[in-house]
């Protein structure tokens, strides 16, 4: 079988992801998700500090962790010392888990996951150019583990 980045299909894949936007969900979720990270397992923290930290609105991070508690990502403490806390040690918890519980799984178009939203998929010309960058995406970014965002930021993960 031929490759599918022939030189006209390498143009395009780059094109788009020159001009692909991560959205504030994602950037912020993965954020917070950092400094839970950073904070494990020392104890819960609270939003309102994570927010602090990272200038962020403690009204939007409230709405983030909602899914992230869905998908067993984050859990709740309750109590004057209670906040949030990662469910697993940051070496385990992927970006794409992270993306994946903020954004769900459609891939970078939604015909890629769920071909039968679209009459076209099955003769479309860029499903397979959709398919194979969501494809790449979910590969790298499944290698990249909270630990190592801390870590290249210089902050040192709690023993």
């Amino acid at each position: 079988m031929p490759s599918i980045l022939d030189g006209d299909t390498a143009y395009l894949l780059v094109a788009v992801l020159k001009t692909m936007k991560i959205t504030t969900r994602s950037r912020y979720g993965t954020r917070m998700m950092v400094e839970l990270a950073v904070n494990f397992p020392k104890g819960p923290i609270q939003v309102g500090e994570i927010a602090k930290k990272e200038n962020l609105s403690v009204k939007y991070l409230e709405q983030l962790i909602i899914p992230l508690k869905r998908t067993g990502l984050v859990k709740s403490i309750r109590g004057p010392k209670g906040g949030y806390l990662l469910t697993r040690p940051p070496t385990t918890i992927t970006i794409w888990d992270i993306i994946t519980a903020l954004e769900g799984d459609k891939g970078v178009t939604p015909c890629v996951t769920y071909p039968e939203w679209c009459d076209r998929s099955e003769d479309c010309p860029t499903r397979h150019v959709w398919s194979l960058m969501t494809d790449t995406l979910k590969r790298k970014l499944s290698t990249i583990t909270l630990a190592d965002l801390a870590e290249k930021q210089g902050k040192k993960l709690c023993p």
